[in-house]
């Protein structure tokens, strides 16, 4: 990572040691590191969580989990454990090298083809900068979220543990006014990566499979200091 030259600094400056600089830069990234760690664990958890409370497997393929202090169901059926290891190992990489704008979790009817639920979640990356504004998902070819110009202040560990817990609480109380899924449905993940990210062969593109006629209900949001994941799920409205 590249930092300006201060040749600009008055005389009255002291010298800047090129050692310091790279201290900087190498605890920025480690800060990006760590916060990359955070969203993609998130994210695993959110995949399993949603698959749990919506009822896409039975409640017996799951098993309890203690997670952000909370207990967390994940998956326990070897095939979709599989499947979202090789995604969230896939996102790690392109979260690490700062590529993720948005990931999609799409609930399909298995009957009918039709995209009944929608889980959104948008990443901001802060200090990140804009080389393109053109952006390219994995799977879909929907605008990227806007980025954010503003850093956050600092949080500790237990305050971004509450906001994550906040989002599984509403994640969870969801069943309350999302219509209920009728017959068996499937899932998808969809990634929305930059342009120049490495795509591998088994991430094909798509449409984004938006809901028709849907409802929109935003959900809560954490940040850190070098990331923040917005939630929002949309469903078809029941007939």
């Amino acid at each position: 990572m590249s930092q300006p030259k201060s040749t600009s600094q008055s005389k009255a400056s002291s010298k800047r040691d090129p050692a310091k600089a790279r201290d900087s830069s190498k605890v920025h990234k480690l800060a990006l590191k760590g916060s990359s760690k955070i969203v993609n664990e998130f994210f695993e958890y959110s995949i399993n969580t949603i698959l749990f409370q919506r009822g896409v497997y039975p409640a017996e393929d799951f098993t309890a989990v203690k997670k952000y202090g909370l207990t967390m169901m994940v998956t326990a059926d070897d095939q979709v454990k599989a499947y979202i290891k090789k995604i969230t190992g896939q996102l790690k990489e392109w979260m690490y090298g700062g590529k993720i704008s948005k990931l999609v979790v799409v609930i399909t009817s298995k009957e009918t083809g039709e995209h009944v639920e929608r889980w959104q979640f948008d990443v901001q990356i802060f200090n990140k900068a804009s080389k393109s504004k053109s952006s390219k998902k994995a799977t879909d070819n929907e605008n990227a979220a806007p980025e954010a110009n503003d850093v956050p202040a600092e949080k500790t560990d237990e305050e971004i543990q509450a906001e994550i817990q906040s989002i599984f609480r509403q994640i969870t109380a969801s069943v309350t006014f999302l219509p209920m899924l009728d017959g068996n449905c499937t899932f998808n993940v969809l990634v929305y990566a930059d342009a120049d990210s490495e795509v591998p062969l088994e991430w094909g593109d798509s449409d984004a499979k938006e809901i028709k006629n849907g409802e929109k209900v935003q959900l809560r949001s954490f940040s850190t200091s070098s990331h923040r994941v917005d939630t929002l799920v949309s469903y078809r409205l029941a007939d």
